[in-house]
């Protein structure tokens, strides 16, 4: 067939082929989308799958897809190896202390299950590789608390009552677990608020921290560090303060960009170095409408020396601002550390949402993980803090020993299972709806995450050294494409 006639047929061929998946195209030439035979398929490409009206769920497809020498006129995602970005630390969750507190109460056959699932790494479960805690409580809690609460007026410069009791009861059990079924992992700890005795208020919400009490705060995440090592578990990262600029959760802190820079130049930063402590410092940990406040501390020498880069959360803002802090500061990273999904949700429109902005958007703007926010909370949404949140959907409801997997379980598994620590985002340009991003491995596998945000299913081609694959998406879906 001339291409001049193939360009004269080719938009009728493309409406028949999107209502009739895998039929063959005009002349006779099969269709680029072989249908399952009864025996093996026959693949260059393994796919991976989730739609939006839950009827496949995270699920290899058992689809011919073949690299060829061919010709179409579908959309065509072309992915470069050669043009590479930033380098991957992990996918994952918020281990929250009412997480960890629903886990550790399941029994131990299905906790065994649960977290082999979600943390080892192999053919059968999805590889979370990063994980978020508390330093101390957060909201999803079941009750305020910090290492070292005192009676009203005491104070303790010294850490002589510093104690992370609190957590063997529940986190550092299941965090052990978690270690040794993947010794990688990166974890990430974060303070909703310093002792009271150090507040400018002495109440776990709202105040801020009283300059008096820098370096006994310093002295504080040293202790954190050094009394988790002692437990067998390494703190990658912290961030001084979690949403620095919101005072209004239980518990909470307020922290202003000069206060944090002041905080890190003369206390934190110098206490690590003299306790020998490597683990990183990251700024801000808040919403990407405020890029101005890492960046006032990032452009501080002093205060910058110390500083890994900046964390971000979704509340406020657009993803592109984490570009912003990465253009003006590229020798530091980025991270993405929080997004909840409000409850009971709406899984078409969560996974869209979720996926375009965080999976495929913060990585496109030089994240180098994701981070959803809780892992995991009863059907009533609890435990959580009188005033915490109360609508924070986790990854899992544990109902006593029953598990169900919701919309960020899918979210993240999509990117976690495949994109391992180590990998490196590569080139890949947006064709239309066909929203996507790409990454090769260590290995060396190519992984192509995409999402179709149009409003009907789409064809399309996935071009790479110079061969076409050509595969299809529903409206609303999210594929996971590895060779």
């Amino acid at each position: 067939m001339s291409k001049k006639l193939w360009l004269a047929i080719a938009p009728l061929l493309l409406s028949v082929s999107l209502s009739s998946a895998g039929c063959k195209s005009g002349g006779g030439t099969p269709d680029p989308i072989d249908p399952p035979g009864p025996g093996p398929v026959t693949s260059d490409v393994a796919m991976w799958l989730t739609k939006p009206d839950r009827s496949v769920l995270f699920a290899p497809q058992q689809v011919s897809l073949v690299f060829r020498d061919t010709f179409n006129v579908y959309p065509t995602i072309t992915v470069d190896e050669s043009q590479t970005f930033q380098e991957i630390d992990g996918f994952g969750y918020t281990l929250t202390g009412g997480s960890a507190s629903l886990i550790n109460a399941l029994p131990a056959t299905a906790q065994e299950a649960l977290l082999k699932e979600l943390f080892h790494w192999d053919s059968t479960f999805i590889g979370v590789s990063y994980l978020r805690v508390s330093i101390g409580a957060s909201d999803l809690s079941a009750h305020t608390f910090t290492y070292n609460d005192l009676p009203e007026g005491q104070t303790d410069e010294n850490m002589a009552h510093f104690s992370i009791a609190e957590e063997q009861k529940d986190l550092i059990p299941v965090l052990k677990k978690i270690v040794a079924l993947f010794p990688q992992i990166k974890i990430l700890g974060s303070p909703w608020t310093a002792p009271v005795w150090m507040k400018t208020n002495k109440a776990f919400v709202g105040g801020s921290l009283k300059p008096e009490y820098y370096a006994a705060y310093a002295g504080y995440f040293v202790r954190y560090i050094q009394a988790m090592e002692s437990e067998g578990i390494t703190i990658d990262a912290i961030t001084p303060q979690n949403e620095p600029l919101h005072g209004g959760n239980n518990p909470s802190m307020v922290m202003q960009a000069a206060e944090q820079a002041d905080f890190i130049k003369h206390h934190l930063g110098p206490a690590f170095q003299a306790a020998g402590i490597t683990t990183k410092i990251i700024v801000y940990d808040h919403n990407a409408d405020r890029p101005d406040y890492p960046v006032d501390i990032l452009k501080d020498p002093q205060a910058s020396a110390f500083v890994d880069g900046s964390a971000f959360h979704l509340y406020g803002g657009q993803i592109s601002a984490l570009s912003q802090v990465h253009d003006a500061y590229p020798e530091k990273h980025i991270y993405f550390t929080e997004q909840w999904v409000g409850g009971p949700g709406n899984f078409a429109g969560d996974l869209q949402w979720h996926v375009s902005n965080l999976i495929i958007g913060a990585t496109r703007n030089w994240s180098r993980n994701v981070l959803e926010w809780n892992l995991a909370a009863d059907p009533a949404y609890d435990p959580h803090t009188p005033g915490g949140c109360s609508t924070c959907l986790g990854a899992l409801t544990i109902s006593g020993a029953n598990v169900s997997r919701n919309v960020a379980y899918y979210i993240i598994a999509h990117a976690s299972k495949f994109v391992r620590p180590g990998s490196v985002r590569i080139a890949s340009d947006v064709a239309g709806s066909l929203e996507n991003v790409a990454f090769k491995t260590p290995e060396g596998k190519k992984v192509l995450i995409v999402l179709n945000s149009g409003s009907i299913p789409q064809r399309f081609n996935i071009r790479y050294n110079g061969k076409l694959v050509t595969s299809e998406l529903v409206n609303g879906g999210v594929a996971t494409y590895v060779w």
